[in-house]
């Protein structure tokens, strides 16, 4: 998976105020992680991360570019990839592949517009079900947007305090997901893996 967003003017501005405090493969990494660590539903392992710093107009201690691979308990692997900045390329920004022995799942757009769209990271479009014996595609018409889904998060969150549902195992998947994207960031800070559990034999 990755999500790389080329960014100019006001929106470049914006990434690099992010990137005073943040890399951008942590600051959007834990959403696509916390999807691995439900689709997986096992503990990471092993973290390495490898980044690098594209531009003079960002601090020399931060980096707009990276990617890190995440070994899991059960055998799964994850790979993800974030950049910012007006070097990022147009061509293959917005990669979401989920891949088995059985076949793949892939999030594909007809019309997914530029990078620095920001809705285009949020629609997914359909999604292509790919087996050996043949494809399916399952399209989404009417999809919200970026503002509408953070109105629809914002909704439930209102609703799981009102109602007192429990969020125990949200909670454990979005801190597993930081701690993952943090520990990459740390593996691109030293050039060494991080390891997050020792595998017994």
């Amino acid at each position: 998976m990755n999500l790389n967003q080329q960014s100019s003017g006001a929106e470049w501005e914006t990434h690099k105020a992010l990137m005073q405090t943040t890399a951008p493969i942590v600051d959007c990494g834990v959403h696509y992680v916390d999807v691995w660590c439900q689709i997986t539903d096992a503990e990471p392992v092993k973290v390495h991360g490898m980044g690098l710093r594209l531009s003079d107009e960002i601090g020399p201690d931060m980096y707009n570019y990276g990617q890190f691979q995440v070994f899991f308990d059960d055998g799964s692997v994850g790979w993800y990839e974030a950049g910012w900045g007006p070097m990022m390329s147009e061509t293959a920004f917005f990669v979401k592949d989920v891949v088995s022995p059985a076949g793949s799942v892939s999030i594909v757009e007809d019309d997914k517009g530029a990078s620095a769209d920001v809705d285009g990271h949020t629609r997914v479009g359909g999604l292509l079900i790919h087996r050996p014996e043949g494809d399916r595609r399952i399209d989404l018409p009417g999809e919200p947007g970026h503002q509408e889904l953070c109105e629809a998060e914002q909704a439930f969150m209102l609703r799981a305090i009102s109602e007192n549902i429990d969020l125990n195992r949200h909670m454990q998947d979005a801190v597993r997901s930081l701690a993952i994207c943090l520990a990459a960031d740390e593996s691109i800070r030293t050039g060494h893996s991080v390891m997050l559990k020792e595998l017994t034999p």
